[in-house]
């Protein structure tokens, strides 16, 4: 089930956790299992109204890494606890900027590899449209020489058999 939108949940004291739109107790899988449908997901003190959203999503992650030992190598996770908060803030940036940039990649990696498995003529006509037209004249010039040269062979190579029947109408 996909959920839209915005979901509040309330945490007491107890360290329940309670969906205000489902009006249901939850757990961290379940927040884990919205997040993952896309939901965007709020958690609040129901007592004081702050936000703990940060630290429940640390929490879905280490739930999550204790079922997967090969998760975070504990080095890491001694230097950023020894780390200072400002130091840790920036690490964190720089790895999910790191992350965005991987994934962009591979989306636009796979972008390309569908539509040319899907089309390799326009895959390879896209191709050739970039070169003459990205003012790479240089490559242009070199497809164009090829296949000058290729002209070149395929009227050499029918002249010997001219002169090969020239030589058998002499005999």
């Amino acid at each position: 089930m996909v959920k839209t939108g915005k979901v509040v949940i309330r945490k007491y004291a107890n360290r329940r956790l309670y969906d205000t739109s489902g009006s249901r107790y939850i757990n961290l899988e379940d927040i884990a299992a919205l997040i993952r449908n896309g939901t965007e997901v709020q958690v609040i003190d129901a007592k004081t109204g702050q936000d703990l959203t940060r630290v429940t999503l640390t929490q879905v992650i280490l739930e999550d890494a204790k079922e997967q030992p090969s998760g975070v190598p504990l080095e890491l996770l001694r230097q950023l606890i020894v780390a200072s908060d400002t130091v840790r803030r920036e690490f964190m940036k720089s790895a999910f900027d790191t992350y965005s940039k991987m994934q962009d990649a591979l989306q636009s990696g796979f972008s390309e590899v569908r539509s040319a498995a899907l089309s390799p003529l326009g895959a390879v006509s896209n191709m050739m449209q970039g070169i003459t037209s990205s003012g790479e004249r240089d490559e242009a010039s070199e497809v164009e020489e090829l296949r000058q040269r290729l002209a070149e062979v395929e009227s050499r190579l029918g002249k010997p058999k001219r002169r090969a029947k020239r030589r058998a109408a002499k005999r």
